[in-house]
């Protein structure tokens, strides 16, 4: 099993006051310390307009930035919301920081999930699905051979003859490509599109296994060279984390701060989404105890290592991805990560791929 940190830039409002600043040295400060600590794959997510989540507004800007803070750990977008972007540039910038990263980009993608980001693009959010199988369709293309002549509903594009896509990767045939889904239609486009799979914070493990399930019951139909990605088959799915040295400490550092960040996830500002791809769709009756029995990764390292087995028994997950919200502080996650590093990671992991925590 590999681990993954989502980071979102979210300002800690009580520690990081309008207008947020002190957030993106705190973000960059974990991510740094997450090399240190041996994870595998940094993921940043970009959002606009809101200091009710993350306010990092360009994830190829920030990996490009962090491509020389950091030394070994994997760079990824968690996600690049395809409907918001020209693909074109998507391949170049993906190519691009790749390099300067010296080969460490992977690319999730997603068809995004907050409408007021939409609105503020002028785009149309119900449209996102269809816009975003066409662009994925040109991205795909492009890093296949290098030019194009495209000419759809959302997008045209011409690069042909003494034209081709610069730069090129690092990564051959391409950097590892995620997609971010939960709805049969996203599960099966991913599967036969060869994307490794990105799964939400907030399914139970039993829903997070029938999306699964549908995801690799599609698979054997991607055709080469889709097939070839590297992420092909592997999921990685999303968990809220948090270690400390027993689970009555953990539940008295997180429990308010967890239930206030959930809850946030099922009201208007992201059109219900989280709720309606998995089992819970009500804000009303969010409390700990349930979450912690579905969800979250909460509790001592013996805990969180019982849980993470139980997930991965149910699942057959390649890959966690720890999320935790701004609310703990700064010291209090940061204690948490080299917990999960010191004690939970080399159990999940095989002797051979352990890394050394510094």
């Amino acid at each position: 099993m590999e681990f993954g940190i989502l980071f979102t830039s979210h300002p800690n409002h009580a520690t990081e006051p309008y207008p947020h600043r002190a957030v993106h040295a705190r973000v960059t400060a974990e991510i740094q310390a997450a090399d240190r600590l041996g994870y595998d794959t940094a993921w940043v997510a970009e959002h606009h307009f809101s200091n009710q989540y993350g306010i990092m507004p360009d994830v190829f800007t920030y990996m490009g930035y962090l491509a020389a803070q950091t030394s070994r750990i994997r760079l990824g977008t968690a996600v690049v919301t395809v409907p918001l972007y020209d693909p074109i540039r998507v391949v170049e910038n993906m190519a691009f920081v790749d390099i300067l990263s010296g080969g460490r980009v992977v690319l999730g993608l997603g068809s995004g999930y907050r409408p007021y980001e939409f609105e503020g693009f002028g785009r149309d959010f119900d449209a996102r699905r269809d816009v975003q199988e066409e662009a994925i369709d040109l991205i795909l293309e492009l890093l296949h051979t290098r030019r194009v002549r495209h000419s759809g509903r959302h997008f045209r594009s011409v690069i042909d003859g003494d034209y081709e896509i610069f730069p090129v990767s690092e990564q051959q045939p391409h950097p590892p490509l995620f997609m971010a889904g939960a709805t049969d239609r996203s599960l099966t486009y991913a599967a036969r599109h060869g994307f490794g799979l990105m799964l939400s914070t907030l399914p139970s493990a039993d829903t997070l296994a029938k999306q699964i399930a549908l995801y690799r019951s599609h698979l054997t139909e991607a055709p080469p060279p889709l097939a070839q990605n590297p992420a092909a088959g592997k999921v990685d799915i999303a968990r809220w984390v948090y270690v400390a040295d027993t689970d009555a400490a953990t539940r008295r550092d997180t429990e308010q701060g967890i239930v206030r960040h959930i809850s946030h996830f099922m009201g208007a500002g992201t059109a219900g989404y989280l709720g309606n791809v998995s089992e819970k769709n009500r804000v009303e009756g969010l409390n700990y105890d349930d979450l912690a029995a579905s969800t979250l990764l909460h509790g001592s390292p013996a805990t969180v290592i019982a849980k993470l087995r139980e997930l991965r028994h149910k699942t057959g997950l390649t890959s966690l991805l720890l999320h935790y919200p701004p609310y703990y502080g700064h010291d209090k996650a940061m204690a948490s990560l080299r917990l999960f590093a010191e004690k939970v990671m080399p159990e999940l992991r095989p002797p051979a791929s352990r890394s050394a925590v510094a």
